[in-house]
This record gives C-alpha cells, structure tokens and sequence, in this order.
C-alpha cells in the first residue's frame, strides 16, 4: 500500500529493531525508508541548540543496526533535537512519505490526558497515514517473526466498517492507496460491522443484520474491483472486543481505521471507537486522519 515510509524511534520503544529488516520493509513494498530519532528538549529550553555529541551517537546505533541493504531500497538516517511531533511533521514533509511509523505504548485515557501522546498530536496535525506498533510486542519478536511481520503488515487489512460518512471514507482512502500505487502488496481485506448490543434494539432498525449485510455486499464489490480478496462479517457485541477477537481469529497484518467523530482525535470526554483502538489494540493500527 505504501512505498515512503518514516519510521520513528526513541530507543525505548523497540522500533530502531526495523533497521535491522530492511530486506523484509521491502518486500512489504517500501522503495524508501527513513529512520529518525528525536533528542528530546530540556522543558526550560525555549529554543532547542543542537549538540553535535549528542547526535552523532544515536545517528552511529541506528547506521550500524543498517546493514544488508537491498539495491532497489534507498535508505536515510535523520536524527535531530527539538520536539518530536514537530520534527516528524517536518521530516515527513520533507521526504514526502506516505505513512509514519510509531511505537506507542497502550494507554488509558487518563494517562493520555496527562501526559500527553505525540501520536494524539499528529492524529490532529497531519493527513498523512499512521501505522501503530506496540513496544511491547516489537521488543519480544523473534528474528524469524519480525521478519515475517515487516514483509507482511499491508498484506491483510481488518477494516471495522459501520455505514457512516468515516467509514466511507476510509474505504475511499484504501481504494486511493491501492490506485495509486502500482506494487501494493495489499492482497486481502476483511470488512467487519459489529452492531453494538448496548445500544437498544429498536434503534437498529427492523432487519439490522440483513441491512449491514447488504452494505457491505456493496462495498465489497468494490474493492474486490481492485483485486481484492475481500471478506465479510456481521456481528452483535461490544464493538472494541469484537473487532480485537476478530483480529486474533484471522491473520491479520494491521486494523484499519479513521477519525470518524467530530472535534477530533483529541477531544477526551467524547467516546470514540478509533481512540480506543489507538490506545488500546494490541495488533497494529493503521490510522487515516481526516
């Protein structure tokens, strides 16, 4: 789906390993890679100054993880002091990338609210795609499974679907991505409508999973004109804990989803399927903004 990527580490969160499966991004369908690491700014520092010492030495680890390098990749190492969401909106920019990587812990919300999320920050402040990876999960990888989870993470999209004007949406954004790129390696999608039974019955209509069936007949039609192997599923729960055992049932690469509520991505006290996926979903997040 994508062939730009920045890929951003703070050495804690087990994303610099990615240096090391180049080969493996590649045959994901990447054509170029940027590896950046943030030097965070002292809080009293109004205006950061770059220490060349202080840069040098995260710039060497990341070099040296980069080894065996493809011929038909092409690789840049970026490493500055300042703030991290600023430096990426301007790196990602600059390269002109197509998706930015992140490690972002799971999260409640309280903890967000206080401490703030630099993927929260971008989610607001840019329209390129995200793709969320957990640290715990990227630290413990084998060799053998970050390998295979590299070469595969575009390959087999869960899309949580519900009807609306985000879901439309996102299904458009996906079809864009597919278009217009000529080597996606996107083979799969499985479109899943979870009709939420805490919400009360009546409100659903008298045929709620004929009609979500119907709809989604429409939409898969739709992207299996682009080749797709797509598949469907209608379904009654907690929309959070279906989407996940769905994800744990089949081999997916990532979940996909977008901004689908007014306000923001930001706004706390507004619930929200897709900040709850962001903060909570183990398995990687691909994330669209608005």
């Amino acid at each position: 789906m994508f062939q730009r990527a920045l890929i951003c580490t703070d050495f804690t969160d087990g994303m610099d390993r990615l240096a090391k499966f180049v080969p493996s991004l590649a045959a994901g369908g990447f054509k170029y890679l940027v590896f950046f690491h943030n030097v965070p700014v002292e809080s009293e520092r109004e205006i950061p100054r770059e220490d060349p010492k202080m840069l040098e030495q995260p710039r060497q680890h990341l070099q040296t993880l980069l080894r065996e390098l493809p011929n038909d990749i092409e690789v840049t190492v970026e490493v500055q002091m300042g703030r991290a969401s600023e430096s990426i909106l301007h790196l990602a920019k600059q390269h002109q990338v197509d998706v930015i990587f992140l490690g972002t812990p799971t999260r409640t919300m309280l903890e967000e609210k206080l401490f703030g999320s630099t993927t929260a920050r971008l989610a607001e402040a840019t329209e390129i795609p995200l793709i969320i990876l957990r640290p715990q999960l990227v630290s413990t990888f084998t060799t053998a499974e970050l390998e295979l989870r590299c070469a595969h993470l575009f390959r087999y999209l869960l899309v949580p679907y519900d009807g609306r004007d985000g879901s439309k949406n996102l299904i458009e954004k996906i079809c864009h991505q597919v278009k217009t790129n000529p080597h996606s390696v996107l083979e799969r999608v499985r479109l899943l409508w979870v009709i939420d039974d805490n919400i009360r019955r009546e409100l659903h209509g008298d045929n709620p999973i004929q009609q979500a069936q119907q709809e989604l007949d429409q939409v898969q039609a739709k992207l299996a004109s682009l080749n797709l192997v797509v598949n469907t599923d209608v379904v009654e729960g907690a929309p959070l804990a279906e989407i996940t055992k769905t994800a744990e049932i089949y081999d997916i690469g990532a979940i996909a989803t977008c901004d689908r509520g007014a306000g923001g991505i930001l706004k706390w006290s507004t619930p929200s399927l897709t900040r709850e996926l962001l903060r909570c979903s183990w398995h990687p997040v691909l994330f669209f903004p608005n």
